[in-house]
Formats: structure tokens, sequence, C-alpha cells
């Protein structure tokens, strides 16, 4: 895919003036299509306090919500297509820790669209103190926040749940899980769970100032549950660098696998960037969406991370988008970043 020079001039254009308007210190981001990247770059600084590094393409980010897709959602598509889970069959038939407990009417079909019923926040640690196994049966044997199938409401526990039906149904942590299924085979070697060693964090987009130590986190989720799970959970936790989203995209993209073969493959991708929902509002798919102020018809679906990130795929168009910010550094405001996010997507889909 050839990419208009002017476009580009248009989106560097957007991207230093949130820059230049704090509403991050920095992004790297690339558009492209099956064949590869056709076109990226780079703005800002890595740390306001050193204002000589510069973001790079190989900068690290918190990818945040993003763990969602890349671990989990992919992961849970790997089973899937090996025939180890039945979307539309209650946990309760194959899963014993949930059997006999409100979560056990619930399918992993309604999960991925948010229509569960589970609770909409996740407050682990005020809901079940700090020891894991703890935590895991509390939210497993919690009751349900509503009737499954009657809303769709967004919740980070829909994510944590199915990060430990994959660890069921595969007998392994979901961090050996997504690196053995996902990240090996598509060659994402930068992307891994954290916390991360001293040598990759010195090269990781710093987020918000933590209170306890007075500096920004580095190489430590920002995600309060991901770090009370010791940095490995469904709902956030992973790292990962632009190349790396890119080389997963351009996957789902692929319908011949000619990028290794990760556990996931396109049956699932095409199911899951579709409406999943009927006819209860806001659409979803299995854990993508429709992008803000598009119908899904237009055929442009979103994930988007607390910190900063966020990514695009469109499979009538064959292309994909991903832009990394930091913005967290700045405030927990989302405004300013989801117009900026608006501009690029219209700017990368046009």
């Amino acid at each position: 895919m050839t990419y208009r020079t002017d476009r580009i001039n248009r989106i560097e254009q957007l991207l230093n003036e949130g820059v230049r308007d704090k509403v991050y210190p920095g992004a790297v981001w690339a558009v492209g299509d099956s064949a590869g990247t056709s076109a990226h770059g780079t703005t800002g600084v890595l740390d306001p306090d050193e204002p000589d590094t510069p973001m790079r393409r190989d900068t690290v980010f918190d990818a945040a919500s993003l763990t969602k897709v890349v671990a989990v959602w992919s992961s849970i598509g790997a089973l899937w297509e090996e025939g180890k889970l039945d979307l539309d069959v209650p946990l309760n038939d194959f899963w014993p820790e949930v059997a006999g407990h409100p979560l056990g009417a619930v399918t992993a079909r309604q999960l991925l669209t948010h229509t569960a019923g589970v609770p909409l926040r996740a407050q682990l640690k005020n809901l079940y103190g700090i020891d894991p196994q703890d935590v895991r049966d509390g939210v497993l044997h919690e009751a349900l926040h509503r009737p499954p199938g009657e809303a769709v409401e967004y919740t980070d526990r829909a994510a944590l749940i199915l990060g430990y039906l994959a660890e069921h149904l595969s007998g392994q942590r979901l961090d050996r899980l997504a690196t053995e299924r996902i990240w090996q085979p598509l060659n994402m070697a930068s992307t891994r769970f954290g916390p991360l060693p001293a040598e990759i964090a010195a090269r990781c987009a710093p987020t918000e100032l933590d209170q306890d130590s007075d500096t920004h986190l580095k190489g430590v989720a920002h995600d309060f549950s991901a770090r009370l799970l010791g940095g490995v959970c469904g709902i956030a936790g992973a790292f990962t660098v632009l190349d790396d989203l890119a080389l997963f995209l351009r996957h789902m993209l692929d319908t011949s696998t000619s990028l290794g073969r990760a556990g996931f493959g396109p049956t699932w991708t095409r199911q899951s960037l579709t409406v999943q929902t009927g006819t209860l509002e806001p659409a979803r798919g299995l854990f993508w969406h429709p992008a803000p102020g598009t119908h899904p018809d237009d055929d442009i679906w979103v994930h988007y991370g607390f910190t900063g990130t966020g990514m695009w795929i469109s499979p009538q168009r064959g292309r994909w988008a991903v832009l990394l910010t930091n913005k967290l550094y700045y405030t927990r405001d989302r405004q300013p970043l989801t117009d900026v996010r608006n501009a690029f997507r219209a700017l990368a889909f046009a």
C-alpha cells in the first residue's frame, strides 16, 4: 500500500501539535496492510525530565488494555480454533471453579462482548485483599451485576475472567500461553508482561506519577490490578513496541498465514470484527468495537489502552494503524487524546 506524502505530513502535524499542547510527551505511529508498514513516524520525547531523549520506533510502551487483545483475545481465539472452547456453552458446563456460582451461567461470548452482567469495576484489593488466590476466588465467585445478555457494559473484569479461563483450558499461566502461542510465532520479540528488567525499562515511556516513590512509573504496569497480581493478568500488564503491534495486525489481515503460525487465524478475526451484540447498544464485536464516530458498516475497529495506546484495523480496506503515546504522564483527562485519536484515525483510513 502506497501512502500519500500529504497525508503523512498531516499526521505528523497533528501529532506534533499534541506534543506542543502537552497532550502527551511523545508519540510513535504507523499505518500499513498485510504486506507491512506503509508509513511511520515519531515525535516528542520519551520523558520531559530528559528532553534530549527522543521517542523512537523501538520505545517500549505500557500497553494497558491492549493486553486484552494481544494476550487474552488472541489466546482465547487460539483455544477456540483448537476446539477447546465453545463460546456459547455456559461456563458451568466445563469449568469447575465457577460451577454453582453466578458466573457459571455466563458464556465466553458474553464476556467477549461485555454482555455478561459481571460487576463493572475491578476494585480487587478493596474487595478481596492482596493474595492472588483470594483475588481469583473472589472474582470467579462474585455475584453478577445484572442478568447475562441484558446490556452492553464495558468492564475490566471480563478480560480478567477470560484470562483465568485461558489458563484453565491451557494449563499454562497467561504470560507463558501468550508468549508461546502468539508472540513467539509472530516474532513479537519485544512484547512481554512486566515488570521489565532494568535494561528494557530504560527505553520504556514513563506513565503516571507514583505517589509512593515520587517518580513516574517506568517498566512497571500502571494498572493497579496488574501490579496486585504480580504484573500478569488479563486486564493489563503487557509491554510492547510499535513494530510488534504491526506484526500482530498484519497477521489479523493475512489469510495465508505467511507471517508464521500464531494460535489464532482468519476465522477468529472475521468473527471478532463483526457485530456480536444484536440489537443491543453500543455495538460490539469480540473485544473489538467500532471506532468512535463510525458505523459498524464502516468497518473500522479499535481497541484503546488507558495509558495512551491504541490500534485500529479494517479488513474491508485491508489496512491497520497504531498510535502509541504516554499521555498519562500529564493527565487522566481523556478528551484531548480522544480528539487526537479521532483525527489520526480519519487520516489513517481516508
